[in-house]
């Protein structure tokens, strides 16, 4: 088991390297992920705003509190850093089998114990993706070393991901090793990849369908946040009707429907995770699950860029979700974005987003 655990870690390692030995290569005219439309989700790509709605994303769970300064940085970077510096050790006090058969390689359906199912959709399958948009973004905005950028703003978001995950927890933790050694890297490699980059956007429709992040001055707290995706897989060359699944912290499947001006309307059921456990019945180790709770969402997007959503669910702060991405609503030349929640109180929150700000500002009432 030691041998093939470091076997693992050396590949990811390799991997990693070979990602980025490809940093340098010719620029990639084809853009599958970013258009600069300048409506809808797409609108919205930014650096800062991806960051920002993927590394504070566990406040979307109900017992991880929205308020930005009880975030315990200073001791959650100090951990992530000591598992990462140390993962040989951290996993072989958790265990190498279990490591393994739990958060690499999807060998159980429990779903307390299925990590491995965020580590693919959320990392290699959500990171790579994300890695490849800020890729095109950056080439889009003509900037300097697109993919070293790209790199730096992934490298940002995971690492900060896993800093407020970890907040003041002090111990062994084999999620980030996971995360950062084997998924990231691996999405990495593969969306560097024009062929898996294609096939993704153009057969799957994979795209960044992220909520309009916004800031609240008075509670100190960010709402509305978190990263989502979406994928369709139409059923026939028509593209009429195709299977939907839309996913983050959630999973929701449904269907698509395209109409003939390239709009389409998607709904799906699921589920969402509602409240993180920890396991292990050791205080030194870390092993988070999730409670679910049942979800349902109403999408409208054209060419595939986010215009409008609604999403029900019996999550902490968001019973109700509407969000009005820019592009619809138009005053004097400004486009702003718009949102409601709704938590299970029945008190709303509104918010403000526009696509020069990578945060926008929201309300409570």
């Amino acid at each position: 088991m030691q041998r093939r655990l470091r076997y693992t870690l050396l590949c990811a390692l390799l991997l990693c390297m070979a990602a980025f030995n490809g940093f340098a290569s010719v620029p990639q005219p084809t853009r599958y992920y970013f258009h600069g439309y300048g409506y809808g989700s797409d609108a919205l790509v930014h650096p800062l705003r991806l960051i920002i709605n993927g590394g504070f994303g566990i406040m979307q769970m109900e017992n991880v509190a929205n308020d930005v300064t009880l975030v315990d940085y200073e001791t959650g970077f100090q951990n992530v850093w000591d598992n990462l510096c140390h993962p040989l050790k951290a996993i072989e006090y958790r265990g190498s089998k279990e490591f393994l058969l739990t958060e690499v390689f999807p060998a159980t359906l429990n779903s307390k114990k299925a990590y491995y199912w965020p580590n693919y959709s959320l990392h290699l399958l959500g990171g790579g993706m994300s890695f490849r948009m800020m890729e095109e973004w950056f080439r889009f905005y003509e900037l300097p070393w697109p993919r070293m950028q790209a790199l730096a703003t992934i490298t940002a978001y995971h690492l900060l991901n896993e800093v407020v995950e970890n907040s003041g927890y002090v111990g062994y933790n084999t999620d980030p090793i996971a995360d950062m050694y084997i998924f990231n890297p691996i999405g990495i490699l593969l969306f560097s990849h024009d062929g898996v980059a294609r096939f993704f956007s153009k057969t799957l429709n994979l795209v960044d369908w992220s909520s309009q992040t916004a800031y609240n001055p008075s509670t100190r707290s960010l709402v509305n946040n978190g990263q989502n995706f979406a994928m369709k897989y139409w059923l026939s060359k028509k593209e009429k009707v195709g299977l939907f699944y839309h996913f983050g912290t959630h999973g929701q499947v449904g269907l698509s429907f395209k109409r003939q001006d390239q709009s389409c309307i998607s709904v799906g059921m699921g589920v969402v995770a509602n409240k993180l456990k920890n396991l292990s019945k050791e205080e030194t180790v870390r092993q988070l699950s999730a409670d679910f709770v049942w979800t349902a969402g109403l999408f409208y997007d054209r060419n595939n860029s986010l215009l409008f959503s609604m999403i029900y669910s019996q999550s902490k702060d968001y019973k109700l979700r509407l969000n009005l991405y820019p592009g619809v609503l138009k005053y004097k030349g400004i486009s702003p974005g718009l949102y409601f929640v709704l938590n299970q109180q029945n008190e709303p929150n509104i918010g403000l987003s526009f696509s020069f700000l990578p945060v926008g500002l929201s309300r409570h009432f």
